[in-house]
């Protein structure tokens, strides 16, 4: 949002037009992520224990989404990193409003850039989509989900 309210002010956007424009989109915003392993959502507090023993021994990857009350959504679980990494662009495919293709879609990870890079691979060639920003996730994010946390924003 901070990006799009940016962009909108270099256009020549008044304060005004930029904070309508946000109010009328701030909802707008899908956010889907992915977590390599459960250790730090448990260690924060945000998984059980017998979730977490479990989700590691059968590789399971949980699948989640923010929800517009900022509450923490599990959606789905896949078995396997890969297959994580894929559910987030059907998850993109399912919510996304069109067109896809003219959106700026932003990656966020967490000390995995190729994983960032496979997924930015998959949202090319499914939707068509140039405008690609990838960047880490930030300290206080990274501190709870851990390294190998893969989000998706469009």
């Amino acid at each position: 949002m901070v990006y799009h309210a940016c962009t909108l002010k270099e256009n020549g956007k008044s304060i005004e037009e930029v904070r309508d424009w946000l109010e009328k989109n701030k909802l707008r915003l899908a956010h889907w992520f992915t977590v390599e392993d459960l250790y730090w959502l448990f260690k924060g507090g945000r998984v059980k224990s017998t979730s977490y023993l479990l989700a590691s021994i059968l590789n399971i990857k949980p699948v989640m989404h923010v929800d517009d009350e900022g509450h923490l959504i599990p959606l789905e679980k896949v078995r396997g990193r890969k297959k994580s990494l894929k559910a987030l662009v059907d998850h993109m495919e399912q919510t996304a409003t069109s067109p896809v293709a003219d959106q700026t879609v932003f990656i966020s990870h967490g000390d995995c850039i190729e994983d960032a890079e496979y997924v930015a691979d998959l949202v090319r060639e499914r939707f068509g989509v140039t405008d690609i920003l990838i960047n880490y996730v930030d300290p206080v994010i990274g501190a709870h989900s851990g390294p190998g946390t893969m989000a998706l924003f469009f």
